[in-house]
């Protein structure tokens, strides 16, 4: 019984010895015969960024429009009630006021983000979408 499993044993083993010198070569291992050449010298620019202006010196004040004409406007602050600032406009400021009344103006309680200058009151620009007109 011994030699019979020795004899399966060694038939077994001589099996697998010649399966795997058989076997084909993975594909995957095989060099790559033609180079890829890339050109790294030159950058690719697609657009150059270009970074927004601070506003330096500049003073935020949020809050909710009573009244804003193309001169001034009058602001209520957002946390207090009883906070009224009234900023005239500079002339770029007044210029995008002028557009906006154009289309019907912003209407009371609107809210604004105004920038302005703390030495003059003066508001040298303003952030905020219009309610439609009544």
């Amino acid at each position: 019984m011994k030699k019979n499993l020795q004899f399966v044993g060694l038939a077994a083993l001589g099996l697998l010895t010649l399966g795997g010198l058989d076997a084909p070569r993975a594909a995957a291992q095989d060099p790559i015969l033609t180079p890829i050449i890339l050109d790294t010298a030159v950058p690719i620019v697609v657009a150059a960024v270009k970074p927004k202006p601070k506003n330096v010196g500049l003073v935020k004040f949020h809050g909710y429009v009573m009244n804003a004409n193309t001169a001034q406007m009058t602001v209520r602050a957002r946390g207090n009630d009883q906070a009224i600032q009234t900023f005239t406009l500079s002339q770029g400021a007044a210029g995008k006021m002028q557009q906006i009344v154009d289309n019907g103006g912003y209407q009371y309680g609107d809210k604004i983000t105004v920038y302005y200058d703390p030495q003059s009151m003066q508001a040298k620009n303003f952030k905020g979408k219009p309610s439609r007109p009544l």
